[in-house]
């Protein structure tokens, strides 16, 4: 069969998962080509807009510390900064109970277990690399009585986040003498017409079509389909087309697409996604690329978050942050206009992260008196503004009711310190389970929030080398592999936070091995 240009692998979508698959590929030795359906000055996938928080299973602080960097750059920690961290170990053991409660129990136990056997060697082959981390002091720890408390099991990031992540990939792979190309979007798998097998890919470049061979096989890994209003509104139901979407807007289902023409088998949770609280005054089509993931709004378990009716709507104290974060857009979502309010006073609001509440950053809402919030709140959409201070009054009430019930407990942003709304005496309808704290001094803040959608959690079946699997013979297609948010089967209505690239640098680095090591075999042959 004829090609316009051969390799042993292409890799199809520029984001951390696709770029791992490439850059192991070459470091295997294989001559590999990445097409990237957008320009260079808008790719990185979504992977350019997160956090570029990464969850791993690790021994505690000692078995990070030689690999990590100050948040200035610079390599190591000082010994004063080190002495005041507290830290426990992740162990596997702790990561599987994580993917269990969160997803429900739902999670393909085969990928959970290459998820969290390989986290600490993938992430310890981005270090490796030249990837940057640092300890996420600013979104998975609190400094409580001078010390800096980690919690939720997830505690690294890199030092320029997704932006950072990207790049580095970028000029890994280059370094590598992977072949990049942009603006070159594929558009259909080439197979053989014989075997069914995947020998090649065609991309739409500068008008024109090009045919690409690939001796080992092609890597999927352009992403979910949460970019297209009419898929998310197909799979995941009504109103989904008038949520925000965080990231690239390229992800639009394309690797389904293809894959599904040549026979995939479709699996995992299709009527579940990734979504966020998400600033209410973000583009819709698109992320900001000077903002990214600063659009996200995570504070809400140290306030409250009422509708435009002024009720609340969610527990939101019920888990970490970090195991809920993921599943909260979805029920803004489901309120009237899609919106709700986060509502904190003094107390709370001092807790907040400056990178996702800054004045630079959201449109704060303030005042002295919790009415003269309502009556700022009502400009922007409050419906009830006497519903609004009936909510926040029975919530008072119910704190300080249960914290007479309960002297012996405190306040402790950096556990699940029990402190609820539900005691003996007053309980609400809709409780808090952790971190309910009277909403009573002054100055009060809100913010406005919609729901922010960041990955869909329908994807490809894979088999352990991520290879596709045939909806036909239930066995694998040759040549046609999978990884990053196009896997389908591990995530069902939740995930723990930072498994996603995790997950994409794990399944990424196997299919980019198995690839080349069957291209190997293909020269040889």
């Amino acid at each position: 069969m004829a090609f316009d240009e051969t390799y042993d692998v292409v890799v199809v979508g520029g984001g951390n998962a696709g770029f791992s698959a490439a850059t192991t590929a070459a470091q295997a030795g294989a001559r590999v080509c990445l097409v990237e359906k957008a320009p260079l000055d808008d790719a990185g996938g979504n992977t350019f807009y997160t956090a570029a928080a990464f969850r791993c299973c690790f021994d505690g602080l000692p078995d990070l510390l030689p690999h990590l960097y100050h948040s200035d750059g610079t390599k190591g920690l000082p010994q004063e900064l080190i002495d005041n961290i507290e830290m426990t170990p992740y162990t596997k053991a702790n990561f599987h109970a994580d993917i269990r409660r969160v997803t429900k129990g739902r999670a393909d136990p085969v990928l959970a277990d290459i998820l969290v056997d390989n986290s600490r060697e993938a992430v310890q082959w981005l270090m490796d690399n030249g990837a940057r981390f640092v300890l996420s002091f600013n979104r998975q720890s609190y400094n409580v009585d001078g010390k800096y408390r980690f919690w939720g099991g997830m505690v690294l990031t890199m030092v320029g986040q997704g932006k950072e992540l990207f790049q580095f990939h970028l000029d890994t792979a280059r370094k590598h003498g992977v072949e990049t190309c942009f603006s070159s979007a594929a558009v259909d798998l080439i197979a053989d017409p014989s075997t069914n097998e995947a020998v090649g890919v065609k991309v739409l470049e500068a008008g024109a079509i090009k045919t690409i061979g690939a001796r080992g096989g092609v890597i999927l890994a352009c992403g979910g389909f949460q970019a297209s209003s009419a898929l998310r509104t197909q799979y995941l139901g009504p109103g989904w087309d008038l949520a925000h979407v965080r990231g690239s807007k390229y992800n639009t289902g394309d690797g389904h697409a293809m894959a599904k023409k040549l026979g995939a088998k479709l699996e995992g949770n299709y009527s579940g996604c990734h979504s966020v609280a998400w600033d209410g005054n973000s583009p819709r089509a698109s992320g900001n690329r000077e903002l990214t993931n600063q659009y996200t709004k995570s504070g809400y378990p140290l306030g409250v978050m009422v509708n435009i009716n002024g009720k609340r709507f969610v527990d939101e104290g019920f888990d970490l942050r970090n195991f809920t974060y993921a599943i909260f857009g979805k029920e803004i979502l489901k309120q009237p206009q899609g919106v709700a309010f986060q509502v904190w006073d003094a107390d709370g609001s001092q807790y907040l992260r400056a990178e996702e509440y800054a004045d630079d950053v959201t449109t704060n809402l303030r005042a002295e008196t919790i009415e003269q919030l309502a009556d700022i709140l009502a400009t922007k959409g409050l419906k009830d503004k006497r519903q609004f201070l009936q909510t926040v009054a029975e919530f008072n009430d119910a704190c300080k009711s249960f914290q007479e019930e309960h002297q012996d407990k405190t306040f402790d942003p950096s556990v699940k310190d029990g402190m609820s709304t539900q005691g003996t005496k007053k309980s609400l309808e809709l409780g808090k389970t952790n971190w309910a704290m009277p909403i009573e001094k002054g100055p009060f803040q809100a913010v406005e929030v919609t729901c922010g959608i960041t990955f869909t959690f329908g994807g490809l079946a894979v088999t352990p080398d991520a290879e596709v699997v045939s909806e036909a013979s239930f066995q694998k297609i040759d040549g046609l592999y999978c990884t990053g948010e196009l896997l389908g089967g591990l995530f069902w209505d939740n995930y723990p936070g930072g498994s996603g690239l995790t997950m994409g640098t794990v399944m990424g680095r196997i299919a980019g091995r198995e690839a080349a090591r069957r291209a190997k075999r293909c020269r040889t042959a």
